[in-house]
């Protein structure tokens, strides 16, 4: 047991250690704890068939790039004519990576991973633990109740969901040529 004089030492020293680099050290054990096949497994399910294979290997490295770049309490952009200003709040990293391990838990208790389960049964299982969260809309990505949204709200915040969702290249965020002003957005391939 620490005598009072100890204990005030080590929570002198303790005090010395800037709050930021714990918060990154949990971050970066969390973003490891992340099981990359069962987030892509996730993606499969809840991510747009549309996307294909491909699409859905791309959108979940996006998401796990955003999850690697994430850091707390950096400033956020404010809304037009706002003077408040936001920060991003605590990783939800290691928040998602136990849902991903409690996912996984409840497939075995099937007999099976998660990974290994048909599509059918991996969505009833996300399903169910979505059960009693009652979203209006998409949250901000580092607010999502589960990772099964924050993968959802990550994907429909880029340019490549706006260009699924109306079927032409908009890319959006992104800048044309002055020439290409008055012109159509290309389709995208497989559409018409």
């Amino acid at each position: 047991m620490l005598s009072t004089t100890r204990r005030r030492f080590v929570l002198g020293l303790a005090g010395l250690i800037p709050l930021p680099f714990i918060a990154r050290r949990f971050h970066g054990r969390a973003v490891r704890d992340l099981d990359p096949g069962l987030l892509r497994a996730v993606g499969k399910v809840v991510l747009p068939s549309e996307l294909g294979a491909a699409g859905v290997e791309r959108a979940v490295a996006g998401f796990e790039h955003w999850i690697v770049g994430y850091r707390e309490g950096e400033e956020l952009l404010h809304d037009y004519g706002s003077g408040e200003i936001r920060r991003t709040g605590p990783s939800p990293a290691l928040r998602w990576a136990k849902q991903l391990r409690v996912l996984d838990a409840a497939a075995r208790k099937q007999g099976k991973p998660f990974t290994a389960l048909d599509p059918g049964r991996q969505e009833a299982l996300i399903r169910s633990a979505l059960a009693g969260s009652q979203p209006s809309g998409l949250p901000a990505i580092d607010r999502a109740p589960h990772v099964a949204v924050g993968l959802l709200a990550w994907f429909y915040g880029t340019s490549e969901s706006v260009d699924l969702c109306y079927g032409v290249r908009i890319g959006r965020n992104g800048c044309r040529p002055l020439v290409e002003s008055g012109q159509q957005p290309v389709p995208l391939a497989g559409r018409s």
